[in-house]
């Protein structure tokens, strides 16, 4: 199966090619860039071999999109439709879920949240956080059965440190890294440090709260454009998986296709 899984946030777009159900490439676009996406899309687009049952010569794969900004839908939707003679599959609306939600308001959740979630227990096979490090933060947990139960956003880095730079008179905007000590010399230091150590130690806090009304200690993933900065002092985490969410898009739509095919 060749799929192209795009994953819109709120600030990047993840494209991800696979072919044959082996991951070739997952790249990161600027959502806000038309001329890039376009770019990229044909070139991924092109890498799709041509069904060889096809008159039309049209491609044998497809287009799966798991979207948080809908605007950015309709574009990707517009590039594949002008420029590739195709049409895009949306997660929650084309394709189902991949997993039951017990949740007060599921078609709120973001699709985002919930594929990776389902991705990180089609592995894990019991109750696991999935803890996404992106424009925003969102930490959430799927039991042992495979339901996601919900779980907490939190604004990401590079929200709060615009937040402390806007809201104060003489506060630096502040790019986030892994300090080199606990505590700053200087503002730019103290400011880094703060939201380091505000991350770490909200994620730790969430998971151990989530052990406490599960009974154990749930297996832990960390995923998202930040996880990278922060992963090196989560001893308490299992595992870091970049782009969690591509690899949910996959199974959803496989997933989809599948029942689809046991209902014939």
């Amino acid at each position: 199966m060749n799929i192209i899984a795009i994953d819109i946030g709120n600030t990047n777009i993840g494209i991800g090619l696979f072919l044959e159900d082996k991951e070739q490439f997952v790249k990161s676009i600027p959502g806000s860039s038309r001329a890039k996406l376009t770019s990229c899309l044909k070139s991924v687009w092109a890498k799709i071999p041509v069904a060889e049952s096809s008159k039309e010569k049209k491609h044998d794969g497809v287009i799966v999109v798991s979207s948080v900004k809908p605007a950015w839908t309709r574009l990707i939707q517009q590039i594949v439709k002008n420029e590739l003679g195709d049409k895009i599959y949306v997660i929650g609306k084309d394709v189902p879920l991949p997993m039951s939600l017990w949740v007060d308001e599921p078609d709120k959740v973001g699709t985002d949240r919930v594929v990776s979630a389902a991705a990180a227990y089609d592995v894990v096979e019991d109750a696991v956080v999935v803890a996404d490090f992106g424009t925003a933060v969102t930490i959430d947990l799927v039991d042992g059965k495979g339901i996601f139960l919900g779980g907490v956003i939190c604004p990401g880095f590079e929200i709060s440190a615009k937040a402390l730079k806007e809201n104060t008179a003489q506060l630096p905007k502040t790019k986030i890294t892994r300090p080199k000590e606990p505590y700053g010399k200087n503002t730019i230091e103290a400011i880094n440090c703060g939201l380091y150590y505000s991350a770490l130690g909200t994620l730790q806090e969430v998971i151990r709260r989530y052990a406490e009304t599960m009974g154990k200690w749930p297996q832990t993933i960390i995923t998202g454009a930040a996880a990278k900065v922060i992963k090196d002092d989560c001893e308490f985490i299992d595992s870091w998986v970049p782009n969690l969410v591509v690899k949910g898009i996959v199974l959803a739509y496989k997933k989809y296709i599948e029942e689809k095919a046991k209902s014939i």
